[in-house]
């Protein structure tokens, strides 16, 4: 039955397969190529633990180093890493047709919040009843949108027809 794999690099007996390895000892030394026993012997001398850092070089790199550290120092990087990353949201502001010129400038000034977010936007113009013999009319809607953010967004999706409504997407500049 196959040993199941861990995950983060092999230390001490679990780095199998290799007879001579680079060993960087704890002090941040190159000791040079050393046999994979007498590496481990030295490392365990220490009281520290024989970490396989380049696994894929030839021969493989190990360092000698408090194992329990190293893992909690990788932990709190990746946790770093993961707090400056930013997601994306898309954002949906539905509009109508018919919209007036206040309603429009409540929506637009919502869209640029987002857009200085760095958020996409979605917009949703939704057509009801009799309003579907008017399609240039929300058409013209959304020209007037796109020329309004032309500096803060460009547009990611044109304008398309999903049924009784047009959606089109903006991203920031």
């Amino acid at each position: 039955m196959p040993v199941p794999q861990k995950d983060g690099p092999r230390a001490n007996r679990d780095i199998r397969g290799v007879r001579e390895v680079q060993l960087i000892d704890d002090a941040g030394q190159n000791r040079g190529v050393v046999p994979f026993f007498d590496a481990l012997k030295v490392a365990e001398e220490a009281g520290l633990d024989l970490v396989e850092i380049s696994p894929n070089a030839t021969p493989p790199v190990c360092k000698i180093l408090d194992y329990g550290k190293f893992r909690f120092l990788e932990q709190k990087k990746a946790a770093e890493a993961r707090k400056k990353q930013k997601t994306v949201e898309v954002k949906e502001i539905k509009l109508r047709p018919g919209i007036d010129d206040h309603d429009y400038e409540v929506k637009m000034k919502a869209m640029k919040g987002f857009f200085e977010e760095g958020n996409k936007v979605k917009i949703t113009l939704r057509f009801r009843g009799r309003e579907m013999a008017h399609q240039s009319l929300g058409l013209k809607v959304l020209d007037r949108v796109k020329a309004d953010v032309g500096d803060l967004a460009k547009v990611e999706m044109e304008p398309n027809f999903e049924g009784r409504q047009v959606v089109m997407v903006l991203a920031p500049r």
